[in-house]
């Protein structure tokens, strides 16, 4: 009997080869496809953000405002009431004696069960309390509720100092941004990515139905700086480094830009699934922010990269 041994590096060396040359293969057959429609490609943001402003105008026509804002941002009274109560039928029952009533449940993490009920309002403080004492039955107390109350004055002035705080941190941005690249258009097409970021977010936001606190500026304050920092990479790749070919240098911050996006939006989502059943602050922040990164994904790869290949075309 003759045995015939293979050298088990030979036949890996040869089944690397052959994978090396299909991913070769594929990138080639991605990288063509993108040279010839990347202009094309740019109609999908242009169309969800040409909706988003549709969408912002009739939204701004029927409310007079961007965005539905909680009482920390208008004003109203916050009770909590550590019992468990039917919330259908309570919101039902006062939404004619309390003002702009919402409500919401509070959960043990590991049971499931119900804990306590959020109610806010834009009512003052007595009124709702003789309201829902009256409805209750029962005296409200510091040991079965909690009450915070927060003027209209005072929420108004701090929503204005939030909204001056992201405005005065994107103008701060769009400067860094210019002196760092002293290029108009890739300048410009970060800033376009990262103001659409911002905009499709708070879209989808009125869309859902939520209703912004302080909380929620904050958290488009975080997205700014989550929106340009894969359209930095990106265009620190294409603008610094003359040796490589255009696709090769988009392609390796692609590998980097999406590792650095999925790892955050994965992390995010996870803790938003673990904060929604008792965590409203933490609940909206997360939201916004997986949102948001869902947005940059698109605005970034789609958006900015066609915007880019273009002006460096044409520069060639």
């Amino acid at each position: 009997m003759i045995r015939v041994r293979i050298p088990v590096r030979a036949f890996s060396g040869k089944k690397s080869m052959e994978e090396e040359r299909e991913k070769t293969k594929f990138l080639s057959k991605i990288a063509r496809f993108h040279d010839k429609h990347y202009k094309l490609l740019l109609l999908i943001p242009a169309i969800i953000l040409v909706f988003s402003f549709a969408y912002m105008f009739v939204f701004y026509s029927n409310t007079g405002d961007f965005m539905d804002k909680d009482i920390s941002l208008t004003g109203g009274t916050s009770v909590t009431i550590y019992e468990k109560l039917d919330t259908d039928n309570l919101k039902r029952e006062l939404s004619e004696d309390l003002e702009s009533i919402s409500t919401r449940e509070i959960y043990d993490f590991v049971t499931r069960e119900q804990k306590a009920v959020i109610i806010e309002t834009k009512s003052d403080g007595e009124k709702t309390r003789e309201v829902l004492e009256d409805f209750l039955g029962y005296e409200l107390t510091e040991e079965n509720s909690s009450f915070e109350f927060t003027g209209s004055s005072l929420s108004e002035s701090f929503f204005k100092q939030l909204l001056i705080a992201i405005l005065l941190a994107f103008i701060f941005m769009a400067i860094v941004v210019f002196i760092i690249f002293r290029t108009f258009i890739p300048s410009a097409a970060i800033v376009l990515a990262a103001f659409a970021d911002i905009f499709m977010t708070l879209t989808v936001f009125n869309i859902l139905g939520f209703k912004m606190s302080s909380a929620g500026i904050v958290a488009f304050l975080m997205l700014i700086g989550y929106s340009v920092d894969t359209d930095i990479l990106l265009t620190t790749r294409i603008l610094k480094r003359h040796e490589e070919p255009l696709n090769k240098k988009i392609f390796g911050a692609f590998k980097t830009g999406m590792t650095m996006t999925l790892t955050s939006l994965l992390a995010i989502t996870f803790a938003l699934i673990v904060v929604r059943s008792f965590s409203l602050v933490l609940t909206q922040i997360f939201t916004i922010l997986v949102i948001g990164l869902s947005f940059d994904i698109l605005n970034t790869w789609i958006t900015n990269v066609s915007i880019l290949k273009w002006y460096e075309n044409r520069k060639r």
